[in-house]
């Protein structure tokens, strides 16, 4: 079935409501306004925050928190998901693993980022070296 703009099939719109237009229409009089006051009249729009000269909420409570716009990024990957990788075969242990790598398998986002390399508690059976950016303490003996 080809289509053309004479075959295109109809859609369903509703018509928008048209206020002010005899009482029988739902919206007739005020108009869905209610009567009198501030909020009926034209021109008239709410303010953010505003709580009928009650002090605001955002003023009430304290100020608190910093975020520190000049933080730098650092991803972190640990000594035992490495291994699980190089078991898995995603990871060649007999080369140095390097960033690139690391993006490749999926522990990383970004090889511009920079990588940590953390170790945990348990002990690691395979040995291999890795060049990234920083290492701790105990990960520092798989520097590559």
């Amino acid at each position: 079935m080809s289509l053309s703009l004479n075959t295109l099939p109809k859609i369903k719109r509703n018509s928008r409501i048209r206020v002010g237009r005899g009482i029988g229409s739902g919206k007739g009089k005020t108009s869905g306004r209610g009567v009198k006051g501030q909020k009926a009249r034209t021109g008239h729009h709410s303010v953010k925050g505003f709580e009928g000269g009650q002090t605001p909420i955002y003023m009430r409570l304290p100020k608190k928190g910093f975020i520190n716009t000049l933080r730098k990024k650092i991803e972190v990957i640990n000594v035992g998901d490495l291994e699980k990788f190089i078991e898995r075969k995603r990871i060649d242990s007999s080369l140095v693993i390097t960033k690139e790598s690391l993006e490749k398998a999926g522990l990383i986002k970004c090889q511009k980022s920079k990588v940590k390399l953390i170790m945990s508690k348990k002990d690691v059976l395979i040995t291999f070296k890795v060049a990234v950016d920083c290492y701790s303490k105990k990960a520092n003996a798989f520097r590559a």
